[in-house]
């Protein structure tokens, strides 16, 4: 409840807050998995608890004291979603709760709203008859202006197709470090150590692992064999092509895990320019390349439109711009991005990523590949800034997709046919853009 009202009031970073509370609360894995399971969850349904709850609050929703409102959020959240926790227990835990923090009168109407709501609990539905967006975004509660924009963007099969998605767990997928060990050799070591694991469909370097479990505790992460990482993400230095001995920059690196997939595939051969503008965060790629045992990667912070002032022009033979976005490719794992955006925010990012892509095309030396990625869905933030790009730049040209890829994975080329837009429904991965620029003289 604290954790929820601290987002709601403050702004906080739900994975951040909720990471720092659970190193110090001392719980089991099963009760950290569940205050995890409680937090993301009421916040991502937050539009359909908020629906139902407002005719049962009866000074309406928004006049309550905030750790009220999150209160009855989290225990309508436990009784609507969950099916381990009883009601009772639900309700009879939220009594206390506000017991402990509040008062007599405020008890009894949590009390008196929650056990309303139980008895009505068969009229707690969604009509079928709203306004198509209406409808999604309150069954799969999303802010209906962005459920209006994807309608609007990929129709409105698509766009709820992707709504339910953005509210299903992801799968643990890991990347495996083959300097170190192959794929095959790992998931026989995973599956004896008894986990269930399989390989990514759509990244050769991928293992989807079914069986639970924080994989940045195994020796294997601790001893460099493997990183945690979605599929969708996999894709981008598959799509960079580094080979050994190569030249490469990575404008906005951090926390790395794109660097170092780029250090791997170049068997730690050639030399990895890692920025970002953060210097906590570059020391997150560091810690990354040295856990790996990558000494190609040498990490440097500067904001990356002044790049072109420390670096000579047609410095290198790769680059990849993976570009600061609006972010609605990862709404799954980040679920309060969805209520923390506005339609300004993209007019805004886009703005950034044109810049970004000017400013540092003319790093890359002739023939080169500059690959621009995102984690959005967002076709301004895509498809129209490298179409723009390319109208002011006639000395890059769009390519297709590497030769080595999923041909799945090939056919999500965008109708502009500049870049490959992958959707979370697609291969239950995260949201992704990227597109490949070559230079040509």
């Amino acid at each position: 409840m604290n954790i929820l009202t601290a987002v709601e009031e403050e702004g906080a970073y739900s994975n951040l807050l909720l990471n720092q509370v659970l190193k110090s609360a001392d719980l089991s894995p099963a009760d950290a998995g569940l205050a995890t399971e409680l937090v993301y969850g009421t916040i991502a349904r937050r539009n359909t608890l908020d629906y139902f709850l407002e005719s049962y609050v009866a000074k309406g929703l928004k006049k309550l004291t905030p750790w009220v409102r999150n209160l009855l959020r989290l225990s309508l959240y436990q009784i609507l979603y969950l099916d381990r926790i009883p009601d009772h227990a639900a309700v009879s835990e939220a009594v206390n709760i506000a017991k402990r923090k509040g008062h007599q009168g405020i008890s009894g109407m949590v009390n008196g709203v929650l056990r309303n709501m139980l008895r009505n609990l068969d009229q707690l539905q969604i009509p079928e008859d709203l306004p198509a967006v209406k409808r999604i975004a309150l069954t799969h509660s999303h802010p209906e202006w962005l459920v209006k924009r994807w309608v609007a963007q990929y129709g409105e099969h698509t766009a709820e197709a992707m709504c339910r998605a953005n509210n299903e767990a992801p799968p643990v997928s890991v990347r495996v470090n083959t300097t170190m060990i192959s794929r095959d050799k790992l998931m026989q070591e995973m599956e004896e150590a008894g986990h269930i694991v399989m390989p990514s469909m759509i990244s050769k370097d991928g293992i989807i692992v079914s069986s639970g479990g924080n994989m940045a505790l195994t020796s294997w992460y601790k001893d460099g064999m493997l990183s945690v990482q979605d599929e969708s993400s996999m894709l981008v230095a598959e799509a960079v092509e580094p080979k050994p001995g190569m030249t490469v920059l990575d404008c906005c690196a951090a926390p790395g895990g794109k660097t170092s997939h780029i250090g791997e595939k170049m068997l730690d051969q050639g030399s990895i320019i890692a920025n970002d503008i953060h210097p906590h965060k570059v020391k997150l790629i560091q810690d990354q390349a040295d856990r790996l045992g990558l000494g190609s990667i040498e990490t440097v912070c500067h904001d990356a439109l002044d790049l072109d002032t420390y670096y000579p022009e047609a410095s290198f033979d790769r680059i990849l711009l993976d570009a600061p976005c609006s972010g609605f490719g990862v709404i799954r794992r980040k679920p309060d991005l969805r209520w923390a955006k506005s339609p300004e925010d993209v007019e805004a990012i886009s703005s950034l990523q044109s810049e970004l892509l000017s400013r540092t095309a003319k790093l890359l030396k002739p023939g080169g590949i500059l690959v621009y990625s995102t984690c959005t869905t967002e076709p301004k933030e895509n498809d129209q800034v490298v179409r723009e790009f390319l109208a002011s730049h006639p000395d890059y040209a769009a390519v297709p997709p590497a030769e080595s890829m999923n041909e799945e994975v090939k056919s999500c080329v965008t109708e502009e046919g500049y870049g490959i837009q992958i959707l979370p429904q697609k291969f239950n991965s995260d949201g992704f853009y990227i597109a490949r620029l070559k230079r040509l003289r």
